[in-house]
């Protein structure tokens, strides 16, 4: 045999060769490696639907899905079975815990609170977060929520801590009053007429971040917003839509380009408000770069301690996190919150008592505000029925013990906090009843001292940097409401909550208004 049929022999036997060697991780990655890890939860009593190459559950959780939204509801605030009904149904059937998947991704349900609490106090360091979703990184990059870089978060969240807590806290409430006069001016000679109220506190929600957290208006983040909007609706459509990995470096759907667009297009749109207000701290015009959430992003781009400094991404993508989170989860908590009070306008009388009582017709102050004691408790009851955010993820980084379990590494911990807030175990029989005297004496008490049981904004270290923020803006707007105005819920009204990421009415939410 000549050399040239030798060299034709090895190509063809390494080509085998590498193809054999491919389709063994193949087989180990979509079917050796999930089939094993079910077993071992198996053996530990851990059940939950099979898993399905490629896809594992999502197929039937969608299907679960779109069945639930198809159901009428009338005004129950009974809606875990309809957000989230693959978690409702699973937990009768399998138990407290079980075990889904995410595609490849095993997803390990908790329910048990003891549980969810050593997981998110962490102190061993054992779970990080989860690895976004590529749409849900789309839209929050890799900044605070989303970011599995501990070195990063740490940084990160001092920035945020201290833009979002104590006197910085104090010095954002008059531009919350200046944003909500803007939209009670809208409002005038609206009496007896029906208002659209997710749109109003959408576009309030989205003033109030900006001229807060950004020291400008919505007109100036309008485009951005614009562009996290379409980018957040895209996310929720695609998001139990799995491809094999790899595929989309060769094909893109329509979605996937239009999602890259628009990542872009909010990076540079950020990118010019970054250099506008580096201009006008470089020509004196600023007092440095500002003392709001975006001067102490600068401040930490421009550190010269590499210890303290962020890169341009971190700081692009902390800003599209708190442009969006920060209106999102603020809106869905407004607009639940007015529903409930339209329909129980028994309360809602007893909040606007004390409204007059503490500010009389006066704009509200940091003092009054903290002395809202019904409305916190009205605040408190609304995350209970409708949490903007319905569950929790973190992953096992390496294999630990939790309660009698041993986790493998890389499985994920969902912590369903929607599940949690309308169990009658731990609330009562009337678990799905308005009731803010559950509050009366504070959340310990509410929760017989097992905090884990209410998880509106998570806890432990990587709890919601925002909390504090969004409820004082909540407090603020209801206030300045309840002093103009009495409302109730307009016949239009179709009670129909679903999640975009946060739980939201799907066709909006007409309330019909009053003057005082």
């Amino acid at each position: 045999m000549d050399s040239s049929g030798e060299v034709a022999i090895i190509l063809s036997s390494s080509v085998c060769l590498f193809l054999f060697l491919a389709l063994i991780k193949i087989f180990h990655k979509l079917w050796w490696k999930p089939t094993s890890i079910q077993r071992l939860m198996a053996l530990q009593g851990i059940k939950g639907p099979a898993y399905r190459l490629v896809h594992g559950n999502t197929k039937e959780i969608f299907n679960m899905q779109n069945e639930a939204m198809g159901k009428p509801r009338g005004l129950s605030h009974d809606i875990f079975s309809r957000v989230q009904p693959h978690f409702h149904s699973w937990t009768k059937l399998y138990g407290k815990n079980f075990l889904q998947w995410y595609g490849l991704r095993p997803q390990l349900i908790i329910t048990e609170p003891e549980l969810c609490k050593e997981i998110l106090n962490d102190k061993d360091r054992a779970y990080t977060k989860s690895k976004p979703k590529s749409f849900v990184k789309q839209l929050l990059g890799d900044g605070l929520v989303t970011t599995t870089n501990i070195e990063k978060w740490g940084k990160l969240r001092k920035v945020a801590n201290y833009a979002f807590h104590g006197e910085s806290l104090k010095s954002m409430t008059p531009a919350t009053i200046a944003s909500a006069e803007i939209m009670l001016e809208r409002w005038k000679n609206q009496d007896g007429k029906e208002i659209e109220m997710f749109e109003e506190f959408r576009l309030l929600t989205s003033e109030v971040i900006s001229r807060t957290a950004f020291g400008s208006s919505y007109l100036e983040g309008e485009k951005i917003f614009e562009m996290l909007m379409k980018l957040s609706f895209l996310s929720f459509k695609n998001i139990l839509k799995l491809r094999i990995p790899g595929i989309s470096k060769f094909y893109k759907t329509c979605d996937e380009i239009e999602s890259e667009n628009l990542e872009k297009g909010v990076y540079n749109s950020i990118i010019e408000i970054v250099k506008k207000r580096e201009k006008k701290a470089m020509a004196g015009e600023e007092d440095g770069f500002g003392s709001d959430f975006l001067g102490l992003l600068l401040k930490a781009y421009h550190d010269a301690n590499d210890n303290q400094r962020i890169s341009v991404d971190d700081l692009v993508d902390e800003c599209k996190t708190f442009y969006f989170g920060g209106q999102e989860t603020s809106n869905s908590l407004l607009a639940w919150t007015v529903f409930l009070l339209a329909i129980h306008t028994d309360w809602q009388e007893e909040a606007r008592k004390e409204v007059l009582e503490i500010f009389g017709k006066q704009n509200p102050n940091t003092d009054g505000i903290a002395r809202l004691k019904t409305m916190t408790m009205i605040i408190n009851e609304t995350l209970r029925l409708y949490p903007p955010v319905v569950a929790l993820e973190r992953e096992a980084e390496r294999e630990v013990r939790l309660g009698n379990l041993i986790i493998p590494a890389a499985v994920e911990l969902v912590i369903p906090c929607l599940a949690f807030h309308h169990e009658p175990g731990f609330w009562g029989q009337d678990v799905h009843l308005f009731k803010p005297e559950r509050f009366s004496e504070g959340v310990a008490k509410a929760t017989k001292n097992n905090i884990a049981t209410f998880l509106p904004f998570g806890m432990g270290p990587r709890n919601c940097v925002g909390l504090n923020f969004a409820t004082n803006e909540v407090k603020i707007v209801l206030s300045m409401i309840l002093q103009r105005y009495s409302f109730t819920l307009s016949p239009a009204y179709v009670h129909s909550p679903f999640r975009l990421l946060t739980v939201r009415p799907q066709h909006g939410l007409q309330i019909m208004l009053h003057s005082l």
